[in-house]
C-alpha cells in the first residue's frame, strides 16, 4: 500500500468524518429554519384575514381568501405564537443557566443560543463567552417582548382583553427590558381598557415598536378613539391594500406549489401503473439496470470527496477567506451575499479540480460519463421530475418534523434569502442557489459519484448511497431525510435519461422556488 493511500484512508477519511460528524451533531439542538418561517407565513396571513371585498365581482377572490387562511385565522395565529413565545422563554432560561454556570467555571463557557435557536456549545474564553452570551441574553429578551406585545394584540382582537392586559402587564413588571417596549405595552393597555387611556406619544410608539397587521390593528384602535376620521379611513384604506396583497402573495405561494404537486402525483401513479404494465419497456425501467464502466476504484472516490469536496469547503476555502480584510459577521447584506457566492465558487472550483486531476489519467473517458446533450428529453426529465419530488419531499418533510419536533438545523442561507429584500442581494443568493448550487452539486453527486458507484453496487444501490451522502454533505440532521428523497429523484432522473442537464433543471427548479417563496414571504 502506498503512502498517498495509507494518509487518505487511515489519516484523511477518518478527519472528514470526525468533523462531519460533529458539524452534524451540532446542529442536533438548532431550530429548523420551519420555526422562523411559520411566524413570517402568520404575518402575512394576518394581513390577509382583514381583507374585505367591496363588490361582488370580488367573490371569487374572498372564496380564495377563506381558502387559504381556514376557518379561524386569529386563533391559529394566536397558537403559533404562544408556540414561539415558549420556544425563545426557553432559551432565555438556558442561557442564564450558562451565565450561571460561567461564573463558576470561569474557563469555558458555551458559545449562546441565537432567537429562536438551542446552539450547542464549543469552547470560548471567559471574556469572550460572557460577551455573547450576555449579547444573546439582550437578544432574546428583545424577542420575548416583541412577541408579549403581539400576542397581546391578537388577545384583545378575540375579545380576550382581560388576558391581553395581564400579557402587556407582566411586561411592564420586567425591568431588564429596553423601556421603549414598557411604554408600548402601556400604550396598548390604555387602548384596550375600560374605560380607555390615551398616553402621550402613543402613535409614534405604535409605528416604531409594531409593523404589518398588528400596527395597522393598533392605530384603528387609537384613532377611532380620538375621533380622527381621516387618519381612521387613511389607515384602514392602506390596511386593505395591505390585505389584498397579502392574499395575493399566499395563493401564489399555495397555489403554484400545490398544482405543480398535484402534477407530480399524478405523474408518479401514471409511471408505477405503466412500470406494472410494460414492465422493461416502461420508462421508470429505462436503463435502470445498466451501469457506467467505471475505470477507477474507491481510492479516487475518496480522494475527491475528502480532498476535493470535504477539506476544500470545510479547511482549505473558509482559511483562505479568514485572511481577506472582510469584516465578518458582515452587516451589509449585500456584502454577505457575495460572501456566500465567492466561497461557494471557490469551494466548487478547488473540488472541480480535484476531481479533474483524479480522472485525467483515465482519458478518454467511457461512454456516458459526464454527458450534456443538448438535442435530448432533459428538459421533459427535469421537469417531470420537479412535480414528481414535491409531493414525494412534501411526505418524507410531514414525517421528518414529526421525529425532530422543529429541531436539527437548517441551510443558513434561507434565513439569509427570507430576510433579505435587497434586489441585488437576492440576484446574488439565486446565482448561488439556483446556478452555482445544481451546476457544482450535480456534476460530483450524480455525475461523478453515483455512477462510480456502480462498480460495486447496482444501479439502485447507487442511487440510494449518493442520495444519503448528497444529503449529509449539507451538514444538517433535520434536512438529511428530505435532501436523501430528493436525492434520490434526482439519481432516478440522471440514471434513466443520462444527461446531466435533467437532474440541473430539476436542482435549479427546486431551489428557485425555495428562494421565490421566502423572497415573497420576506416581502410583507
Amino acid at each position: 500500500m502506498t503512502l498517498k493511500r495509507l494518509v487518505l484512508i487511515f489519516v484523511l477519511t477518518p478527519i472528514a468524518v470526525l468533523l462531519a460528524v460533529s458539524s452534524l451533531f451540532s446542529s442536533w439542538q438548532q431550530p429548523q429554519f420551519q420555526s422562523r418561517l411559520e411566524l413570517y407565513q402568520t404575518n402575512i396571513a394576518l394581513q390577509a384575514q382583514a381583507w374585505q371585498s367591496e363588490d361582488s365581482s370580488d367573490d371569487n377572490l374572498q372564496g380564495i381568501r377563506e381558502a387559504i387562511l381556514g376557518d379561524q385565522p386569529l386563533e391559529s395565529a394566536t397558537k403559533q405564537y404562544q408556540e414561539a413565545r415558549q420556544s425563545v422563554q426557553a432559551n432565555l432560561d438556558k442561557v442564564n443557566n450558562q451565565l450561571t454556570q460561567l461564573r463558576s467555571q470561569p474557563e469555558i463557557t458555551p458559545t449562546p443560543p441565537k432567537p429562536l435557536s438551542d446552539v450547542p456549545p464549543t469552547t470560548k474564553t471567559s471574556k469572550q463567552g460572557q460577551q455573547q452570551l450576555e449579547q444573546s441574553f439582550k437578544q432574546l429578551q428583545k424577542l420575548l417582548a416583541e412577541l408579549d406585545l403581539r400576542l397581546g394584540i391578537l388577545q384583545a382582537q378575540q375579545g380576550q382583553a382581560d388576558t391581553a392586559l395581564k400579557t402587556w402587564s407582566e411586561l411592564q413588571k420586567r425591568s431588564d427590558i429596553n423601556p421603549e417596549f414598557g411604554e408600548t405595552a402601556a400604550v396598548l393597555s390604555g387602548l384596550w381598557s375600560d374605560p380607555p387611556r390615551l398616553l402621550q406619544n402613543s402613535q409614534e410608539r405604535i409605528q416604531k415598536n409594531l409593523e404589518g397587521w398588528f400596527r395597522s390593528t393598533t392605530l384603528v384602535q387609537l384613532y377611532q378613539l380620538q375621533q380622527r376620521q381621516d387618519a381612521l379611513s387613511a389607515v384602514k384604506a392602506a390596511q386593505q391594500e395591505s390585505a389584498a396583497q397579502a392574499v395575493l402573495k399566499l395563493a401564489v405561494i399555495g397555489t403554484i406549489p400545490t398544482l405543480a404537486a398535484l402534477s407530480g402525483l399524478i405523474l408518479l401513479i401514471f409511471l408505477f401503473a405503466q412500470r406494472l404494465l410494460k414492465g422493461k419497456a416502461s420508462l421508470l425501467a429505462q436503463n435502470a439496470d445498466i451501469p457506467w464502466s467505471t475505470p477507477w476504484d474507491g481510492e479516487t472516490i475518496l480522494q475527491v470527496f475528502v480532498v476535493g469536496f470535504f477539506f476544500m469547503g470545510q479547511i482549505f476555502v473558509p482559511l483562505a477567506l479568514s485572511l481577506l480584510p472582510i469584516p465578518r459577521p458582515a452587516s451589509d447584506v449585500r456584502l454577505q451575499a457575495f460572501y456566500v457566492l465567492v466561497s461557494y465558487l471557490l469551494v466548487a472550483s478547488g473540488a472541480l479540480s480535484v476531481l479533474y486531476f483524479s480522472l485525467k489519467r483515465f482519458f478518454p473517458l467511457p461512454e456516458f460519463w459526464f454527458r450534456f446533450r443538448f438535442q435530448d428529453k432533459w428538459f421533459l426529465w427535469g421537469l417531470g421530475g420537479y412535480c414528481a419530488a414535491l409531493p414525494i419531499v412534501v411526505v418524507v418533510s410531514l414525517i421528518n418534523q414529526q421525529l425532530w419536533q422543529g429541531q436539527g438545523g437548517s441551510n443558513p442561507l434561507l434565513q439569509l434569502a427570507l430576510e433579505s429584500q435587497d434586489g441585488i442581494a437576492l440576484g446574488i443568493f439565486f446565482s448561488t442557489a439556483a446556478i452555482a448550487a445544481p451546476f457544482f452539486e450535480e456534476i460530483l453527486f450524480r455525475g461523478f459519484l453515483l455512477p462510480s458507484l456502480t462498480r460495486y453496487l447496482p444501479v439502485w444501490g447507487s442511487i440510494l448511497i449518493s442520495s444519503l451522502l448528497f444529503a449529509i454533505a449539507h451538514l444538517s440532521l433535520s434536512e438529511i431525510l428530505p435532501l436523501t428523497a430528493l436525492g434520490i429523484v434526482l439519481g432516478v432522473v440522471y440514471t434513466r435519461s443520462r444527461n446531466l442537464l435533467a437532474p440541473m433543471l430539476l436542482h435549479s427548479l427546486w431551489n428557485s422556488g425555495t428562494l421565490l417563496s421566502l423572497f415573497i414571504l420576506g416581502s410583507n
